[in-house]
């Protein structure tokens, strides 16, 4: 490795500090031990219809708030490549715009797999296009687009005003397809058209591994993020394009 590459890798300006970064990746990966182990061990109310795929409440939800926050970030860093013009902040939306789609991704099939067994069991029923289903599936494919849109300009400059421009407006989609819309139409998930939000019938006890969920997944982001950022910034500074 250069000496360049080492300076990039070690922390500066434009760089991660390894330092912080391991000590929260050790942090966040006994979080997510703690959580996985919590949720399958941890006895769970019996909630009607639900039971046991209760349990799945500690991994679906925080994995939506976790592209949620993932995407909010990445259209931050759009903002300051506007400002700025660096090419570092492009990467960095890019990298966190990538891992957000990851768990939106789980998020998504975790639904499939949990709708399943309650709403359509008996059934051979997966996809029944539900409609927040539906509008997370198409919130998916425009950050999807987004890559798409990436692929097809090749100047570093010129794809990052133009991804950023677009990253902000997939950003103003987000509350309309996970949470405005859905809630209009008729639906079987919890929150919609009169049905009890999760918090309504989420025991108490769940709560106390619930809540660190939320927290160990979006720390879970920070550490893939913040590995793919650290490759990016070599291939950055090494070839002049970090894709």
């Amino acid at each position: 490795m250069t000496t360049l590459a080492k300076r990039i890798v070690q922390g500066g300006p434009a760089g991660v500090n390894v330092r912080r970064y391991r000590i929260i990746r050790n942090i966040v990966l006994v979080a997510v031990t703690a959580i996985a182990i919590g949720g399958f061990l941890i006895d769970v109310p019996r909630i009607q219809i639900l039971e046991h795929t209760a349990r799945n409440l500690y991994f679906h939800v925080p994995m939506w708030f976790t592209l949620m926050a993932a995407v909010t970030f990445s259209a931050y860093h759009s903002i300051r490549f506007l400002q700025t013009g660096n090419l570092v902040r492009d990467v960095r939306a890019r990298e966190a715009a990538l891992v957000g789609i990851v768990f939106g991704i789980l998020g998504l099939l975790t639904g499939m797999v949990w709708a399943r067994f309650t709403w359509y069991q008996g059934t051979n029923i997966w996809w029944n296009f539900d409609p927040k289903q539906t509008m997370a599936a198409v919130q998916l494919l425009i950050y999807g687009a987004y890559f798409v849109l990436r692929s097809a300009i090749e100047e570093p400059q010129k794809r990052g005003r133009i991804a950023a421009v677009y990253n902000l407006f997939a950003l103003v989609t987000v509350p309309f397809l996970l949470f405005i819309l859905p809630r209009q139409a008729p639906s079987l998930h919890p929150g919609a058209d009169g049905n009890p939000a999760f918090s309504d019938f989420t025991a108490p006890e769940m709560r106390w591994v619930l809540y660190p969920a939320f927290i160990a997944f979006i720390g879970l982001f920070w550490v893939l993020y913040t590995q793919r950022v650290r490759f990016s910034l070599i291939k950055l500074r090494l070839h002049g394009d970090s894709e």
